[in-house]
């Protein structure tokens, strides 16, 4: 996907049914392999040991008829139908629902947010009505005023973050494991274990050791081997719903969820945990939306993926129905179920839905630990964009070790479905109780809607939910430790990152050089001002960072131009590329002082080093133009608060100012007279050509600042990077200490730099180091 080509006023639905239709089936294999993997290990965990299916297969039905109510409310009635209306802009999940939040009101806790962010294109929002006086209005100025709340606004989400992340450890061990349990049908009891765990062992370290190359080289056959997959236990379910009981259908009486637990009391609570993984990889139709639209995976879902599974879990139940000698566990599985001459063709075709299934959650733990590090939220780490047309295909190589160590872990030490299922189940729930949270907030400050629908919500949906919480937490000790245990880690390293980094930016704020000490400098700062730009690196969005005057009062020289860059963050999933940057003057004219915010979404790309240098460098030409036109006195007013002005990048198609490289043809360009070429000095370094229009409204004094820029940028520019050393301030708690000086400090050491700072030579980047006491 071409992100700069991104448009929001052309979204996906508005596009023919054809193309929803084609969206349809391609979600089918990146949206619903996990759900559709689930008849695998659902039966057998739900029986293993807290229940046994007797003759009046009062179990069974009960079972089945939890079973499909549970798929009928919660990913039917609860995702298809109202979560996935709950989009930012096209984008779903746990991070969309807690921007979209931060937009309706300033609960966000991001530190550089600014008033002009919030005339951003993609940060619309419903302004609650004038004459609303009720709760929501009274909601509203609670989080925004009680910093607490906002705290526990925040927390909530991370904790459906780090669940999310625990299940990508393991929804694929439970995917790989189960499916290769099949083996067990074709070997002796006391021998399959020995071949099972292995051969689970093997196929997930070559499915994380294929995550390198992307999704989209092996996409093309992951909605094929869905399709498959779901055709082939629907047809198995069938057949066995006429061959074995056709009056299984007699099981979706909600009368039989009442004689199951009836009959099983606490034993049939515990299953609970069990039949809950039916609904594993529902939140995907939610996090995965801004690769679709919300037609496309409401039809995908409510007309192949939702009748096949009914069908399938009916067929199960009815075989179970007349096959009451089961002793143990050991053949109550999805593969007895089987006829015998399909079970080797239904193994192979498990084992590939299974990788499809585990392949969606991984991608979607990358994607999420990318939001949470460019929300501040996640120490930096390495990203690449596998895909060139799809922007959400992204691989994080120590993400996907660490997964692939985890998840290998887990099937190693317990060996068996049960225990994992447990642990499964309990990081799925969790995830969805968040959801739920999170979406009865959306309904009041959001959509504006009555108190009474946002408590409907959260109590019809949140004590469905809270009962499967119940009953997967109550084996904690059987597995269910597993995710509360990784959660709680990841839990521990995106709060100490978050808390640090606020810090640090609160020092920078309360440390930042005073406008009146740089005008005390003079034009040349005291000091030599050599040939070119120095791009000086800053969190800060207003005032000269401390980092500079550290710089000036250390060494002798500095460069003719000086650009302050901050490269944040916003709480919208794309930035447009006319509305990219912000560009501003600090000091007087003849200081050439520039201030430029670059301002990226959750989910945009940050462009290469050549892109970004040349956008940049026609961001501040473009300023520099556009400032008396539009009487922009920043230079003047020279304050702290100084004046900026939006400014696109290259691509969106200056009309007044362009940089050209020195092989394009400028004949093309020009045409006639309109344009005056500015020559660049002899220097034997990449020729840059800059077309200034050939107007009266450009006088001498722009003429000559934009010719001071182009020769500047021609003799290169030099990334000045700041390397803080972070340490808590004497007289702090030691809880305090603990988090900064060993947790964060351990974090920042470990962590990647900015990515367009990773982009700049080496040999052009200099890093001042200072201490920062916070």
């Amino acid at each position: 996907m071409d992100v700069e080509a991104w448009n929001r006023e052309n979204p996906i639905k508005k596009e023919s049914w054809r193309t929803v239709l084609t969206l349809a089936y391609q979600s089918l294999g990146v949206v619903y392999g996990d759900l559709s993997i689930s008849p695998l290990y659902v039966f057998k965990s739900t029986f293993a040991e807290d229940i046994h299916h007797t003759e009046s297969n009062e179990e069974i039905f009960g079972a089945l008829s939890f079973i499909f109510w549970t798929l009928t409310i919660i990913p039917l009635l609860k995702y298809v139908f109202i979560v996935l209306r709950a989009d930012d802009n096209g984008e779903g999940g746990t991070f969309a629902l807690y921007t979209l939040l931060c937009r309706h009101a300033r609960v966000s806790t991001l530190p550089n947010g600014q008033l002009a962010d919030e005339e951003l294109s993609e940060y619309r929002k419903d302004e609650m009505p004038a004459d609303n006086k009720g709760f929501g209005m009274k909601l509203k100025s609670t989080l925004e005023k009680n910093r607490v709340l906002q705290k526990v606004l925040l927390i909530l989400t991370l904790i459906g973050t780090c669940m999310v992340i625990g299940d990508g450890v393991l929804t694929p061990a439970i995917n790989v494991f189960s499916a290769v349990s099949g083996l067990e049908l074709f070997m002796s009891k006391h021998h399959h274990q020995y071949v099972e765990v292995p051969v689970a062992c093997i196929i997930l370290v070559i499915l994380f050791f294929l995550q390198h190359y992307g999704t989209h080289r092996i996409g093309f056959l992951f909605a094929p081997i869905v399709i498959l997959w779901l055709l082939c236990i629907s047809t198995i379910g069938v057949y066995n719903i006429f061959y074995w009981n056709p009056h299984v259908f007699q099981a979706l009486s909600p009368h039989y969820m009442y004689t199951f637990l009836k009959k099983t009391q606490t034993q049939g609570w515990m299953s609970l945990g069990g039949i809950l993984l039916c609904i594993t990889g529902s939140e995907a139709m939610f996090a995965d939306l801004g690769h679709f639209s919300q037609l496309s995976i409401k039809i995908a879902f409510t007309f192949v993926v939702y009748p096949s599974l009914i069908l399938a879990y009916m067929g199960q139940a009815a075989y179970l129905s007349k096959h009451h000698n089961i002793a143990t566990d050991y053949n109550i599985g999805f593969y007895v179920s089987v006829p015998e001459k399909l079970r080797w063709p239904v193994l192979a075709i498990a084992i590939l839905a299974a990788v499809v299934g585990s392949q969606a959650i991984i991608t979607g733990t990358f994607s999420i630990i990318k939001q949470c590090s460019v929300l501040g939220c996640f120490p930096r780490v390495k990203i690449i964009h596998t895909s060139s047309k799809m922007h959400g295909q992204i691989y994080i190589p120590e993400i996907n070790w660490t997964l692939m160590l985890l998840c290998l872990a887990v099937t190693i030490g317990f060996r068996d479905t049960k225990h994992i299922s447990n642990a499964s189940g309990l990081a799925v729930i969790t995830v969805m109780l968040v959801t739920s949270c999170l979406m009865s907030l959306v309904i009041v400050l959001c959509w504006h809607k009555n108190i009474v629908l946002a408590l409907c919500f959260i109590f019809f949906f949140g004590s469905i939910e809270a009962l499967y919480f119940s009953a997967s937490l109550v084996k904690f000790l059987e597995g269910a430790w597993v995710p509360i245990v990784l959660s709680f880690i990841f839990m521990v390293i995106m709060y100490t990152w978050h808390y640090g980094t606020q810090l640090k930016y609160e020092f920078d704020v309360q440390n930042k050089v005073s406008i009146n000490w740089l005008l005390s400098l003079g034009p040349n700062l005291g000091i030599v001002r050599v040939r070119g730009i120095g791009l000086i690196h800053t969190e800060l969005v207003s005032g000269i960072p401390a980092i500079f005057s550290h710089f000036v009062t250390n060494l002798p020289a500095f460069h003719q131009v000086l650009v302050f860059l901050c490269v944040k963050s916003v709480p919208v999933p794309h930035v447009r590329p006319e509305e990219r940057f912000l560009v501003g003057r600090i000091g007087p004219k003849e200081y050439r002082f520039y201030r430029c915010i670059a301002r990226y979404g959750y989910r945009d790309i940050h462009l290469d080093d050549v892109e970004f240098e040349r956008d940049l460098v026609c961001s501040i030409m473009e300023f520099i133009r556009s400032e008396r036109q539009e009487s922009i006195t920043g230079s003047e007013d020279s304050g702290d608060d100084e004046k900026m002005t939006v400014v696109g990048t290259s691509s969106s198609y200056f009309m007044n100012t362009r940089m050209c490289e020195e092989d394009v043809d400028f004949s093309a360009m020009t045409g006639t007279s309109d344009f005056t070429e500015i020559e660049s000095p002899e220097i034997p370094m990449k020729k840059v050509r800059f077309l200034v229009p050939h107007s009266p409204e450009i006088d001498r004094n722009v003429r000559e600042e934009l010719q001071e820029l182009m020769e500047a940028r021609e003799s290169g520019i030099a990334f000045i990077l700041g390397h803080c050393y972070v340490r808590a301030k004497r007289g702090s708690s030691f809880m305090k200490k603990a988090v900064i000086n060993v947790g964060y400090d351990f974090l920042r050491r470990n962590s990647r730099g900015p990515t367009y700072a990773l982009s700049f030579p080496r040999a052009s980047t200099l890093e001042v180091g200072m201490i920062y006491h916070v």
